[in-house]
């Protein structure tokens, strides 16, 4: 059976046609596949279109004003800090950040430099109204005021403002009556003086020529004033008027040759100070050193001289007393205790005039027969002796054996006994004092010093005696306070001070402090 040829595909003997006919297909495909192509183009076209129709401010606005913005914020910075506050040319520093808040309102930098340049202003209203421009200080407010700073510290520069132009208004009237006053003479004697008005001028307007040339000349004035009471030894009221013409100007060109003028005075005060002294002119080297002490009060110098003055008048009043000249001896004493006399050498002097006027009085009894001078003579006598073995130099009063010498050197002053007893009882009463001393019995040590002082007022080991004995009751006080006895303690404190042993020294500052401590002592 014949098979049947296979079957061809159309147009397979037509090689050409079906090449035709597959480009045509191709071309159909291609054709419809960039119509849907060229669609989506066409839409995504129009989106990007409205897009950009939607953002076209806030593009033009990052691509044109950024850069300008970041500029202005610059220049009002530089402005601000070369203090350019304000300019009519817009070169300001509140004109430049109120630029870039024109062109954008959110922008924090430039309202934070309006706050700045705000405080600024106010800053420069108070420099201004400090200067005396009330002008410029009013200009300056007015601007811190457009840029809202607190009202609180606006208003208060404003308050000082006005006072000032009030005050300013009668500048004109002090002128004139500093200018009187100068003309007169009163230079520094009230409130309505040259001086102090001149300084009421300045007050309100610190570069007022009128009033600092008045100042000037009447400052010249004064301290020439100065010159000439330093040159009469008026030392205080030189340093007066020296320290009120510092107040008023402290670089007036004539002040230090003013201070020189006053140094020299003190050092010729000084000189007749000492010269009074050896002269035992007591009165006059008391108010020399006294008159330095006013002025310089630690000046080593004039303190010494004041010690070694106060020495020489508690000795001439013990010779008085000694001669019963009592009204000398009681001028004396006072003087000594108006130059600071420790309170045990005055006590010691009234104990010794007590007993020159106690002598007085038994020389001035009714006459006595020579048996009876001499029995009371021998029982003086006796008494000194036992007096003196039982350590009794000056206490206690009426038995002691100063006491007894007293009364024998009353009956028989020149009797050689009585001189005996008087030379035996000065090394003695310094042995006493060697003795207790060394055993640390201070009260009894305190006893035989003050006969001592009494028999020998001058003696050149008394103040190292004093030294010595103040340290010990420290030292013992110190010991005593370690064991509970405050008593003790505060009687040291207080026996070291008449001593001489001040708040100066270590130890009694130490003891001082410890008893302070436990508040014993008010601080």
């Amino acid at each position: 059976m014949e098979r049947e040829p296979p079957h061809r595909s159309h147009g397979a003997a037509h090689p050409a046609l079906d090449r035709v006919r597959r480009e045509s297909r191709w071309w159909w495909l291609q054709a419809r596949h960039a119509r849907r192509v060229w669609r989506w183009a066409l839409l995504a076209a129009a989106a990007v279109f409205v897009l950009l129709v939607l953002v076209r401010k806030p593009l033009a606005d990052w691509f044109w004003d950024e850069p300008q913005i970041e500029q202005l914020l610059a220049e009002g910075d530089r402005a601000l800090s070369e203090g350019r506050l304000t300019a009519a040319d817009g070169s300001g520093a509140r004109e430049r950040y109120q630029a870039v808040l024109a062109l954008d309102g959110d922008r924090p930098q430039a309202r934070q430099g309006l706050a700045r340049t705000g405080a600024a202003a106010l800053q420069h209203s108070r420099e201004r109204l400090r200067a005396g421009d009330l002008d410029g200080c009013a200009q300056a407010l007015a601007l811190a005021r457009e840029l809202q700073v607190p009202r609180a510290e606006a208003d208060a520069v404003a308050q000082q403002l006005q006072a000032r132009r009030r005050a300013g208004a009668g500048i004109g009237a002090l002128l004139a009556q500093a200018r009187n006053a100068f003309a007169a003479g009163r230079l520094d004697d009230g409130d309505s003086s040259a001086l102090p008005l001149f300084q009421r001028v300045l007050a309100l307007q610190p570069d007022n020529l009128p009033a600092l040339e008045g100042r000037e000349d009447a400052l010249s004035d004064l301290l020439q004033q100065a010159r000439a009471q330093a040159a009469r030894g008026e030392l205080a009221t030189a340093a007066a008027i020296l320290q009120r013409a510092r107040q008023f100007d402290p670089g007036h060109s004539e002040l230090p040759a003013s201070q020189e003028a006053l140094a020299r005075a003190i050092d010729q005060r000084l000189q007749q100070g000492h010269r009074a002294l050896k002269r035992q002119q007591l009165e006059t080297a008391a108010d020399s050193f006294q008159a330095v002490l006013a002025v310089t009060a630690d000046d080593p110098t004039a303190l010494r001289g004041r010690e070694q003055t106060v020495q020489a008048l508690l000795a001439r009043s013990q010779k008085g007393a000694d001669d019963f000249q009592f009204e000398a001896a009681d001028k004396d004493a006072a003087l000594a205790a108006g130059l600071g006399a420790s309170q045990a050498a005055q006590q010691q002097l009234a104990q010794r005039l007590q007993r020159a006027r106690q002598a007085r009085q038994s020389l001035q009894q009714p006459g006595i027969s020579t048996a009876q001078r001499e029995r009371q003579l021998r029982d003086r006598l006796r008494q000194i002796d036992r007096a003196e073995r039982a350590g009794q130099w000056i206490s206690p009063p009426g038995h002691s054996a100063f006491d007894a010498l007293r009364e024998a050197q009353a009956l028989a002053p020149r009797d050689s006994r009585v001189k005996a007893a008087a030379a035996r009882l000065l090394p003695a009463s310094r042995s006493c004092f060697d003795d207790n001393l060394r055993q640390n019995r201070v009260q009894a040590a305190g006893a035989c010093l003050q006969a001592w002082q009494t028999l020998a007022p001058t003696a050149t080991g008394l103040p190292d005696s004093r030294a010595r004995l103040a340290q010990r009751w420290l030292a013992i006080g110190s010991e005593r306070l370690g064991r509970g006895d405050v008593a003790f303690a505060e009687r040291a404190l207080e026996q070291a001070s008449q001593l001489g042993a001040g708040p100066a020294t270590a130890e009694y500052q130490q003891l001082q402090e410890r008893l302070r401590d436990i508040g014993s002592v008010p601080p």
